[in-house]
């Protein structure tokens, strides 16, 4: 078998060009890597202890991520080094430091506007029966997913990056498996990685199906016989079987430092191909393989130097998938390989933010960067000026033992000296204008990122004389707007989602569906409180208007129960 990407048979420019795709990979662990956990980390703010910090007795010994954005003068580090690795600079004291973390609650704000309440997936089917089964089999495969959390877990990553890509793989094996918490799909889906293959040598075709049946199956294959899978071609699926048919299905969000996207030379907003990058401890038994790999030198044209050699801890994987088949290359070695038989890349690409002639959206984080370190650096000279003038002094001039005696109210000094004097100094001061300059970063951070303090439920003062619910709205129209075209966005996404899931459940002839029945409508409730009356009285207006009945319950919360 020859290790070289050829046998891929995609005509793309950086598969045709090794160096370009290394040197996209090499972007994607560096620069972009670093630039994702920069906007991670202002979303986030970590804490972590300082141990130059705490050996200095420092009352608080710990550093926190937005320092990274705070001059040297604040934080008593060089400037530009990372927070938790920086050193103290030179004839600099650590002031006082305070982050006041505005992105966070506006980011989560973002995301409870928009996922804060569950979604109503409605078939598009002509038949009523259809669109029942249908619709039954699509909330299996969301709650077997983590339902609402996984939507929420998307919608913040897109918040944060600007973008996330979710891969809808085909796992009959998981049928066989207890149905997955939302804890535990958490962890599989934003931190888990693929099992690294049990030996260096490339399988074969059948070997691979057995180690790698994420994306595998073989055309005209059938799910093991061991597991516990629906009949085949089963309609009418019951309750039972629809669970095992959703545990088949697995959305795998790819985190942005994975994704490397192989766009299209005709149109950047279309992916040919999509890889998923990361490194992994590279575990003692491999470490004879490696060497036997070194002497023997096979490698993929993109492989390094000599002088640069494979690192002896940390393993790059590179998990590629095409419409036709996905391959494994670890340390630049084909190790596994397989044939895709869905015939289409199983991809949906999520923007956060429409950005015309791009393939990544915009992100919700980046552009409140300089802000954020603005408003954290004047509240740290705000503190430090507070620290040194809040406790007024006195200045005792030609008095004998001044300092002997304490000063109390009823004290009184004598003296013969008729230039004796005290002089009073420091306490806080009245300054306007940096009270001023606080408020207009705080405004212009309401105005960037949408997000006003009403939305946490920071009510300062009276929002206006007209009622409630409309008094909101005006005052959220921004975040409502943009949440709206969150709307857009991730709607088209959830569709894409499921409409791969049926179309892999009608591949492996589990659950057969034609291509006009695989379409959603979603419904999305109304993110502002509203009245149960209301509600209700809304309900039975739809009702009279000939919207089902069964539907109308399911806005209401009640299709379950229905």
């Amino acid at each position: 078998m020859q290790n070289d990407l050829a046998k891929l048979n995609l005509d793309h420019p950086m598969l045709a060009s090794v160096a370009a795709l290394r040197a996209a990979v090499e972007r994607l662990l560096g620069p972009e890597r670093r630039r994702c956990e920069r906007l991670w980390a202002y979303y986030r703010n970590p804490t972590r202890l300082d141990a130059m910090l705490d050996a200095g007795n420092n009352a608080r010994p710990y550093r926190q991520a937005q320092e990274w954005g705070l001059p040297a003068r604040v934080t008593g580090s060089v400037a530009g080094a990372d927070v938790f690795d920086a050193s103290l600079a030179a004839g600099v004291n650590r002031k006082e430091v305070v982050i006041e973390n505005d992105i966070g609650w506006r980011v989560d704000s973002i995301v409870d506007f928009l996922f804060g309440r569950a979604i109503v997936l409605n078939s598009t089917a002509a038949d009523p029966a259809r669109r029942t089964q249908i619709e039954a089999v699509l909330r299996a495969v969301l709650a077997a997913n983590g339902g609402l959390i996984f939507l929420q877990q998307l919608a913040l990553l897109g918040a944060v990056y600007g973008s996330v890509d979710v891969l809808v793989k085909f796992v009959p094996d998981l049928a066989a498996t207890p149905a997955p918490t939302a804890a535990s799909n958490t962890v599989q889906s934003l931190g888990g990685t693929c099992p690294s293959a049990a030996a260096i040598t490339v399988p074969s075709p059948a070997e691979s199906a057995s180690d790698e049946s994420v994306l595998v199956t073989d055309d005209g294959a059938t799910p093991p016989a061991d597991s516990v899978l629906p009949a085949p071609g089963a309609s009418h699926p019951s309750p039972r079987d629809i669970d095992r048919l959703a545990r088949c299905v697995r959305l795998e969000i790819v985190e942005p430092t994975r994704a490397l996207p192989l766009l299209s030379p005709c149109d950047c907003r279309v992916a040919d191909a999509f890889a998923t990058v990361y490194t992994r401890a590279r575990t003692p038994s491999e470490a004879p393989a490696l060497a036997a790999r070194q002497r023997r030198g096979l490698r993929l044209p993109w492989a390094r130097p000599p002088l640069d050699p494979p690192s002896p801890q940390r393993v790059v994987v590179i998990e590629l998938v095409t419409p036709t088949q996905w391959q494994r290359y670890e340390d630049d070695m084909l190790v596994a390989e397989g044939p895709l038989s869905l015939g289409r890349l199983p991809l949906v690409h999520v923007q956060n933010t429409p950005d015309p002639l791009s393939y990544v959206g915009a992100s919700d984080v980046e552009p409140l960067l300089p802000l954020q370190d603005e408003l954290n650096t004047r509240l740290s000279d705000r503190a430090h000026r507070i620290a040194m003038t809040s406790f007024r002094m006195y200045l005792g001039k030609g008095i004998e033992n001044f300092t002997d005696v304490p000063i109390t109210p009823g004290q009184m000094w004598q003296t013969d000296n008729p230039a004796a004097d005290v002089v009073e100094f420091g306490g806080d001061a009245s300054c306007p204008s940096e009270e001023s300059h606080i408020s207009n970063v705080r405004e212009a951070i309401d105005k960037l990122s949408g997000v006003s303090p009403v939305a946490a439920g920071a009510i300062k003062g009276k929002i206006g004389n007209l009622t409630s619910a409309a008094a909101l709205r005006v005052t959220m129209m921004a975040l409502l707007s943009r949440t709206e075209r969150k709307r857009g966005t991730y709607g088209i996404a959830i569709a894409q989602m499921c409409e791969l899931a049926l179309a892999w459940l009608d591949h492996a002839g589990l659950f057969p569906t034609t291509p006009d029945e695989r379409g959603i409508d979603i419904y999305w409730s109304n993110p502002l409180p509203t009245n149960e009356i209301e509600r209700l009285e809304e309900a039975k207006a739809k009702v009279a208007l000939g919207v089902p009945v069964d539907v109308v319950l399911r806005e209401l919360g009640y299709g379950d129960q229905a």
